[in-house]
């Protein structure tokens, strides 16, 4: 590059306060749970603020360091500028294999404490139910499939 020549060098917002990199992660969840971004009655509500207007206040900063973009007039309508950033720290759904081998030997516990007795309780049926079903939530389908006919079993036993 000669001297007359000038690289356009898009300027870096400024680094967000605590406060408002808390309300930047709360939007972006938000937005990536629902589908559309919080009222400031939402934000306000779910960040325990006690008035909208300091939720005003701070998405306006928001807004002027360069964070946060929203159109005129129109509800909903908050946008994370670099949302990646923030994104690649919240959980996923992934389960390592170490995980999912540990899960799967906690269920097997439970069955084995359900089936000890000459019947099972109600809430031990009610509890792998429940964690079959969290499990079936990760992706972790096959473990749970394995375990079908066993629950079934369990839970016609419970009934008699």
């Amino acid at each position: 590059m000669n001297e007359k020549q000038t690289a356009t060098v898009e300027p870096q917002p400024v680094r967000p306060t605590k406060k408002q990199k808390e309300l930047l992660e709360f939007i972006e969840h938000f937005i990536q749970e629902h589908g559309y971004s919080p009222s400031y009655r939402e934000i306000m509500n779910g960040l325990q603020y006690t008035s909208v207007a300091t939720v005003a206040l701070h998405v306006s900063n928001l807004i002027a360091r360069g964070h946060l973009i929203k159109r005129d007039r129109s509800a909903r309508s908050l946008e994370v500028v670099h949302p990646t950033a923030i994104t690649a720290q919240l959980p996923t759904n992934e389960v390592k294999e170490t995980d999912e081998k540990w899960l799967v030997g906690k269920v097997e516990k439970l069955f084995l404490d359900a089936e000890a007795g000459a019947l099972p309780e109600p809430h031990q049926v009610e509890d792998i139910t429940t964690v079959l079903g969290a499990m079936r939530i990760l992706g972790l389908e096959a473990a749970v499939q394995s375990f079908g006919a066993r629950l079934q079993k369990l839970a016609q036993a419970e009934k008699t």
